[in-house]
């Protein structure tokens, strides 16, 4: 695995989100404070910042004929983890901005991608591909 990327994301309601975090995604929690929390998001470090009166905004773009949201982040899963994953998103009744489904399919660059959001409005993206040596290929 590469090295972990650090991620810090403001949010307002620090305790809705942590639970998100921990009971939806299954992160696991590490140092925290009043007003911020770090999750093993995957093997990488998220921090959560409370940040009061924080206003989202919602901006897209046009990628395989869906609007995706901008900006987002999230993390390559094996396909295993990824349909696992989008089973108990589906279970636990998440809302996705782009249900599951497979994006570039038969083209370079094939992968299985779902976008939702966090309470917070904060927009993730989960993918995984058959072959991982197409996430760089052009």
């Amino acid at each position: 695995m590469p090295r972990p990327f650090h991620l810090a994301i403001p949010v307002q309601n620090l305790e809705i989100t942590r639970k998100f975090y921990h009971n939806v995604l299954g992160c696991s929690e590490g140092r925290s404070s009043d007003h911020w929390v770090d999750f093993n998001f995957f093997g990488h470090q998220l921090v959560l910042h409370q940040k009061e009166g924080l206003k989202q905004e919602s901006v897209s773009n046009p990628v395989d004929g869906k609007e995706v949201p901008v900006p987002h982040f999230g993390v390559v899963l094996s396909l295993e983890d990824w349909a696992d994953l989008a089973e108990r998103l589906k279970k636990k009744r998440i809302e996705f901005i782009i249900e599951p489904y497979i994006r570039f399919e038969g083209e370079v660059g094939e992968q299985r991608t779902m976008f939702f959001q966090d309470p917070e409005g904060n927009a993730l993206e989960f993918k995984a591909f058959a072959d991982l040596s197409g996430l760089f290929e052009k």
